[in-house]
């Protein structure tokens, strides 16, 4: 044989199943990997996957947490709401407060009594409704409730009371001025 000419059995293709080119079926030279190299994950490639996951939630968590920092360090500072003729005795208004996207709700419930509430159940986020003459507010998605007066639950899934706004009457306008997080 010629020193250029390879030899036949360099030119033989070594196929998944060992079997010769000429016997494979049609599809294997589209797919030539056999299903156990295709299911074989080297220990380095395994390291590599949950070193980028784990990774992952660690960066997650902390932007979550610089998020909570942020939030909690902002200082809101009073925002008006409502006027007192806006809002009759019974009647809600909804409001947002400390940031654009949190939803509270203010309630007049007495002539001089005004309570306000995060409009999001401390269970899974659904808008409450006040049912002034009841005493509570209501979350439809999961039949639950909350005392009136304090925000505590008192029916349902919840266990965590509702965030309350802190408010001041003055000038003929109720003011926002902070908000109370409670865990009991």
């Amino acid at each position: 044989m010629a020193e250029n000419t390879p030899s036949p059995h360099a030119l033989r293709v070594h196929t998944p199943d060992g079997r010769p080119e000429d016997e494979q079926p049609k599809w294997r030279k589209d797919f030539p990997i056999d299903t156990a190299q295709d299911n074989y994950i080297a220990r380095r490639d395994f390291t590599k996957f949950m070193v980028l996951i784990s990774g992952s939630f660690v960066v997650g968590q902390g932007w979550i947490a610089l998020k909570t920092l942020k939030i909690d360090g902002q200082a809101a500072g009073p925002k008006a709401i409502a006027a007192l003729d806006e809002i009759a005795v019974g009647q809600a208004a909804l409001f947002f407060y400390p940031g654009e996207h949190d939803s509270c709700l203010l309630v007049r419930a007495g002539e001089r009594e005004f309570l306000a509430y995060s409009n999001k159940c401390s269970h899974l986020s659904c808008p409450v409704t006040p049912d002034v003459k009841a005493g509570c507010l209501r979350c439809p998605c999961h039949h639950g409730s909350f005392d009136l007066a304090t925000g505590r639950p008192l029916a349902g899934p919840p266990r965590r009371p509702l965030a309350r706004i802190t408010l001041e009457v003055r000038d003929g306008k109720v003011y926002a001025t902070g908000v109370e997080e409670r865990t009991v």
